[in-house]
């Protein structure tokens, strides 16, 4: 199982009161506005401003919304100008960790990201100290309710998904950057509901981390800088026995 997917296995384990949806609808808004202001506003043409409208549908977040927040993107209503930066370090066990802002104030995030990492026992570094770790890939989350693997893979591959991956209560379709809006519409078309769709850092190996003082580290150190108002996404390469997930929850 890949980092990625053992940490949204954690994350809906810990049920949803624990990410305020408040929280979550500000962080799509941001990356529904960059998006636009980047690619423009059609949502069939930009595949980024395709993948966070998605994400925002599976959130149920609220039509007006996603339209205001592209329309701040594209300028035809006021908004605040955020810089996109992507941090770099290391976690508790040597787990590597990248994280993505999206920040009016980077001071501001830049001291916040160090801190937390330096609480944690890990260290936050240069540019590209762990990015090669981790490949670029879209990655579709669709609930095991309702439709088989066998069905679903046929579905995914046929429409130029790389390969499905069982978690334990979710597949994950992995693909191509390229390949991401395509499979996301095939799926669609399929009537088969996405509950996450985002171009994600997927981590080429991962590392064990078995010591529960180094694990409880490591979770917390992720939920902080997840909680963040200015971090996007958190990407990590660990991996953690279940029964000792089950422990520290």
């Amino acid at each position: 199982m890949s980092g990625h997917s053992k940490w949204s296995t954690i994350k809906r384990k810990k049920g949803a009161n624990d990410a305020k949806r408040g929280k979550i609808f500000t962080k799509l808004i941001k990356e529904i506005t960059i998006a636009a202001k980047m690619g423009g506003g059609d949502v069939d043409g930009n595949p980024r401003l395709r993948s966070a409208v998605t994400t925002a549908k599976s959130e149920n977040m609220p039509k007006d919304n996603i339209d205001r927040a592209i329309k701040k993107g594209t300028g035809d209503l006021d908004g605040a100008v955020y810089e996109e930066i992507l941090y770099e370090g290391y976690g508790p066990g040597g787990v590597a960790v990248l994280v993505e802002t999206m920040t009016d104030n980077k001071n501001r995030t830049v001291a916040d990201v160090r801190h937390y990492f330096a609480k944690s026992g890990g260290n936050l570094g240069e540019s590209g100290c762990v990015a090669w770790m981790f490949d670029k890939k879209g990655s579709i989350q669709v609930d095991k309710d309702g439709i088989d693997e066998e069905a679903l893979m046929d579905i995914a591959l046929e429409a130029g998904a790389e390969d499905v991956v069982e978690d334990e209560d979710a597949f994950q379709i992995l693909t191509e950057p390229e390949d991401f809006s395509q499979v996301v519409d095939e799926l669609e078309k399929k009537e088969v509901k996405c509950t996450e769709a985002t171009i994600s850092m997927i981590p080429k190996n991962v590392v064990e981390v078995g010591e529960e003082k180094s694990a409880k580290s490591l979770l917390k150190l992720l939920e902080n800088l997840e909680d963040h108002d200015d971090v996007q996404k958190v990407h990590a390469n660990f991996d953690i026995p279940d029964e000792l997930i089950e422990a520290l929850s």
